[in-house]
C-alpha cells in the first residue's frame, strides 16, 4: 500500500514535469522555430505555446530586434592601386525566422564575408580621392548589394557604415602634404580676393567722394546763381520803387503848389482883386513851381500873356521913373 502510493506520486510528478516542459512562453521581439521529428513544423511568435513531448523540439530561438555587427578592417585596393584597410558596421534585422534558421549555416560569418567581397568590388572601381570623399555613396551601394544577397536568408540589411578608412603611412603623409598645399592655396586665394575687394571698395569710395564733391559744387553754383538772381531782382525792385517814390513825390509837390495857387486865387477873388492881379499871382505860383525838380513844365497860354503884360508894366514903370 505504501509503495504503491509512493509510485503513484512519483508518476504524477513525472507527468507534471513533462507537461511543464511542454509549455513555452515566447517573449516580445523573439520567435521560436519548432521541428517535429526533425522537420520544420511552425514558427512561434509572442505568447504561450504547447509542444508535443518527445516528438517536438525547439530548433532555433531567433531575436527579431535590429542587430549591429562591427567587422574587422578589410584590406582593399583602389582603382589607382592604393592599398588601405576599411572596417564596416552593418545594421540588420531578421524578418523571416524560418529562412534565417535554414537558409545559411552561419549567418553572421556569411554577412561578414559578403561585406568584404562587396566592399572590394566597390572600392576597386574608385580612385583614392573618390574613396575618401564618397563614403555616403559607398554606404548606399553596399546596403543595396547586401540587402539583395541576404534576402534569401530572411535578413534585411538596414544600413551599412564605413567606420574607419586606414591608409598606409606614405599615403597618409602625401595626403597631409596635399591638404597643406590646398590650405595654403585657399589662403592665398582668400587673401587675393580680400585685397581685390579692398581695392574695389577704395576705388568705389573715391568715386563716390568725387561724385559727392561734384554734386556739392553743382549745388553751390546753383545756389550762388539763385542768390545773384534774387539780388538783381531785389535791386531792380528797389530802383523801381525809388523812381516810383520820386515820381509820386514830384507829382504830389506839383499838386500841392497848384492847390495852393488855386486857394490863393480863390481868396483874391473873394477879396475883389481884378483879372490882372489874379494873372500875376498865377505867374508867381508858376515861378515857384519852376524852382522844383520837375523835368518838364507846361506853361499855360494865360501865363504866357501875363508874362508879356508883366514885361510891359515893368518897362512902363521904368519910363515913368525917368521922367520923374
Amino acid at each position: 500500500m505504501g509503495a504503491g502510493f509512493v509510485g503513484f506520486v512519483l508518476f504524477a510528478l513525472v507527468i507534471l514535469v513533462l507537461l511543464v516542459s511542454c509549455i513555452r512562453i515566447v517573449p516580445q521581439a523573439q520567435a521560436l522555430v519548432v521541428e517535429r521529428l526533425g522537420a520544420y513544423l511552425d514558427t512561434w511568435s509572442v505568447g504561450i505555446h504547447f509542444k508535443m513531448p518527445f516528438i517536438d523540439r525547439i530548433a532555433k530561438r531567433v531575436v527579431l530586434k535590429e542587430q549591429v555587427v562591427d567587422f574587422a578592417p578589410q584590406p582593399v585596393i583602389t582603382k589607382d592601386n592604393a592599398t588601405m584597410k576599411i572596417d564596416t558596421v552593418v545594421f540588420f534585422q531578421i524578418t523571416d525566422p524560418k529562412l534565417y534558421a535554414y537558409g545559411v549555416e552561419n549567418p553572421i560569418m556569411a554577412i561578414e564575408n559578403l561585406t568584404a567581397t562587396t566592399l572590394r568590388n566597390i572600392i576597386g572601381d574608385l580612385e583614392l580621392d573618390e574613396t575618401l570623399t564618397s563614403r555616403e555613396t559607398i554606404n548606399t551601394k553596399m546596403r543595396a548589394a547586401l540587402d539583395v544577397a541576404t534576402d534569401p536568408w530572411g535578413i534585411k540589411v538596414n544600413r551599412v557604415e564605413l567606420k574607419n578608412i586606414i591608409t598606409p603611412a606614405n599615403i597618409q603623409a602625401a595626403m597631409e602634404k596635399q591638404m597643406k598645399a590646398e590650405r595654403e592655396s585657399r589662403e592665398a586665394i582668400l587673401k587675393a580676393e580680400g585685397e581685390k575687394k579692398s581695392t574695389i571698395l577704395v576705388a568705389e569710395g573715391k568715386k563716390q567722394s568725387a561724385i559727392l564733391d561734384a554734386e556739392a559744387d553743382k549745388q553751390a553754383a546753383i545756389l550762388r546763381a539763385e542768390a545773384d538772381k534774387q539780388a538783381a531782382i531785389l535791386r531792380a525792385e528797389a530802383e523801381k520803387e525809388r523812381k516810383i517814390r520820386e515820381s509820386e513825390g514830384e507829382a504830389e509837390a506839383i499838386l500841392k503848389v497848384q492847390q495852393a495857387t488855386s486857394e490863393g486865387i480863390r481868396m483874391l477873388r473873394e477879396a475883389g482883386a481884378d483879372a490882372a492881379v489874379l494873372q500875376l499871382k498865377s505867374l508867381e505860383a508858376f515861378a515857384k513851381a519852376a524852382d522844383g525838380k520837375a523835368t518838364k513844365i507846361i506853361i499855360p497860354s494865360e501865363i504866357q500873356s501875363i508874362a508879356g503884360l508883366a514885361a510891359g508894366i515893368v518897362e512902363a514903370a521904368g519910363k515913368d521913373g525917368g521922367k520923374r
